[in-house]
């Protein structure tokens, strides 16, 4: 890697909060890099409230004046190519050349109710994925641009202004599959996995590697990413059962607890605890950490930010 400074970012992770504008103000007065926040249109039925990733980020941006805005992750499949292009090239353009675009194909909890929404086929979300990144690259530094494929057919095609960024944002790709993994190799720019221990994501990043030099990509400006649930706090014990409640129940088998679990995928203690997990995420090959701090409420959520701030990124920065 040509760049091996590390950036630390948060992503909104909090239920029933919607102020993305202070939510992003905050994070850029205390020092992040990156600010993010999920998208679905309909996450489970009856669903949980969420938001969309394109316009969430477009009023952090707006709040904003250094800080970079994540796509954490947009749902690409659920969109069409040339109007999802379109949105990516706005937000680049009204950030500033800030945005970094992040896609997924979904697949964890019951989403598959919002590709029924939308009449699209839930099993052909992988491929029509692979066919839009190959088809908005071409948006996005091209004009007159025809395409017939297996799931998007147009002609002539001229979508101005192009992205600030050239030749366009960053696409970071998270998944957990073996085939994204390959989209992020072949045709990403960044690889963004989520509920990884650490030896997957020391794998994961190594396969990256193998994948992107087979076929002949230089990945010297990659971002080998995290999005990396955390619960930070100067008690050690509340902060691992936070992070039981936020994460390790989801996940509870009968050889497995709560807590066990939350070890394993979260990064949880006071600051020392922080700093040495992050030093092992380190080790295994990442970059650019975005912390989902696991809160039930927005103050709760904030000073877990002010305090990582003031112990955690004071020690890398």
């Amino acid at each position: 890697m040509a760049d091996d400074a590390i950036t630390f970012g948060c992503n909104l992770s909090v239920d029933d909060y919607w102020d993305v504008g202070e939510f992003a103000r905050r994070a850029e007065d205390l020092g992040f890099d990156r600010v993010t926040v999920g998208e679905h249109i309909m996450d489970g039925n009856p669903p949980r409230p969420t938001m969309m990733g394109i316009p969430a980020m477009a009023a952090a941006a707006g709040a904003t004046s250094r800080i970079r805005v994540l796509t954490g992750i947009v749902i690409a499949p659920l969109y069409h190519p040339v109007l999802l292009a379109k949105m990516v090239a706005v937000a680049d353009q009204i950030s500033g050349g800030r945005l970094d675009f992040g896609i997924g194909i979904s697949g964890q909890r019951d989403t598959v109710v919002e590709f029924e929404a939308l009449e699209i086929p839930v099993n052909t979300r992988g491929r029509r994925t692979d066919e839009m990144l190959n088809v908005m690259k071409r948006l996005w530094t091209e004009e007159h641009v025809s395409h017939h494929g297996r799931f998007f057919n147009f002609d002539d095609i001229t979508l101005l202004p192009q992205p600030a960024q050239q030749p366009y944002p960053p696409i970071w790709v998270a998944g957990r599959s073996d085939a994204a993994i390959r989209r992020a190799a072949i045709a990403g720019d960044g690889w963004y996995p989520y509920l990884f221990t650490v030896n997957r994501i020391r794998r994961t990043n190594e396969s990256v590697r193998e994948m992107a030099e087979q076929s002949g990509r230089d990945l010297s400006n990659f971002h080998w990413g995290l999005n990396q649930p955390t619960a930070i706090s100067n008690d050690p014990d509340q902060a691992l059962a936070t992070a039981a409640a936020h994460v390790g129940q989801r996940y509870v088998t009968p050889d497995r607890s709560a807590e066990d679990i939350a070890k394993a995928l979260c990064i949880t203690g006071n600051a020392e605890d922080c700093i040495g997990a992050i030093r092992e995420r380190i080790d295994a090959g990442v970059r650019d950490f975005v912390f989902g701090f696991l809160a039930g409420e927005p103050d709760d959520y904030f000073a877990q930010m002010e305090l990582f701030s003031n112990r955690v990124l004071t020690h890398f920065k």
